[in-house]
């Protein structure tokens, strides 16, 4: 009997990925190729292996889901939102903390928000998570960054073509107010907003699996926030089925540690990590190949 092997990868998307020259088309609008935002180092050839998983083991593959970042310009995350005590613009991967709100050192740009921001950046280190960092604006909805790598994209749609299925897709970020690094909920829910809230759906169809494989970007956040989310929801009962892809993954620069730590944390709990070649045989077995 065939076995229900899914396949959730963490935002594969433009901005994410070191992509060389070939990948990166002209934008019309500045006559300047277009960049990633974010590039996670070791991410292009992430996906590359990725999408080869996908081509060569689509047939024992039952199931695949999609995450997307997916931000407006304007976040409580982006440079946009903020500005230093004397008014100048705050440079990408700035730290802030809620005592630095409060000692003026950042301010929002529109005066009215820094209640909710104060109330934001305290719930947030209540959790004790992450701290606010001030990103790249990236993965602005309808932008070329927040595309699926084509590589990655060109795969899942072989296997939606082969299997007569659809790929899942997971939008995640697109309220201001929060960071929205986990697929399964906003760092901060929103109690105004569902789509911060728990995705009850996304656990539902990860627990009818039999295995979970978790690719993505970048390892050392989306990746770790989604997995750390989806262990807390499936119980020590169910972990056995997580699969980590260690060789479709990479933590942002300076983050490496971080990501070294989360790896160490999810094998003690019964996470399997994995190396796509392993894994591409699970499938090949699962196909009957």
């Amino acid at each position: 009997m065939k076995r229900q092997l899914h396949l959730l990868v963490i935002d594969p998307q433009n901005d994410f990925c070191d992509l060389p020259p070939g990948y990166l088309p002209d934008n019309p609008a500045t006559r300047q190729p277009c960049a990633p935002a974010l590039p996670v180092p070791g991410a292009h050839q992430d996906m590359l292996r990725l999408a080869g998983l996908i081509n060569r083991g689509r047939h024992g593959l039952t199931a695949i889901t999609v995450t997307l970042d997916s931000h407006h310009r304007l976040d409580i995350a982006h440079p946009t939102f903020w500005l230093t005590h004397d008014g100048s613009p705050v440079p990408p991967f700035t730290q802030i903390a809620a005592a630095d709100v409060r000692g003026g050192t950042f301010l929002p740009r529109q005066p009215a928000a820094l209640p909710r921001a104060l109330a934001y950046l305290d719930a947030l280190e209540a959790v004790g998570r992450y701290q606010l960092m001030a990103w790249p604006v990236h993965c602005e909805i309808g932008s070329w960054g927040a595309n699926v790598h084509d590589d990655v994209r060109a795969a899942y749609n072989r296997w939606e073509d082969a299997t007569q299925s659809i790929v899942a897709k997971v939008h995640k970020g697109a309220n201001p107010w929060t960071e929205h690094y986990s697929a399964v909920q906003a760092e901060v829910p929103d109690p105004d907003d569902p789509a911060t809230q728990v995705n009850a759906a996304l656990i539902t169809s990860l627990a009818e699996a039999d295995q979970v494989y978790i690719a993505g970007e970048a390892g050392s956040h989306c990746v770790r926030a989604t997995t750390e989310h989806i262990v807390q929801q499936f119980g020590d009962d169910r972990l056995g089925k997580l699969v980590l892809l260690t060789d479709c993954m990479s933590p942002v620069a300076g983050f490496e540690p971080a990501y070294q730590e989360f790896l160490a944390a999810m094998q003690a709990r019964g996470v399997r990590l994995a190396q796509s070649g392993d894994v591409l045989q699970e499938l090949l077995l699962n196909a009957g190949r």
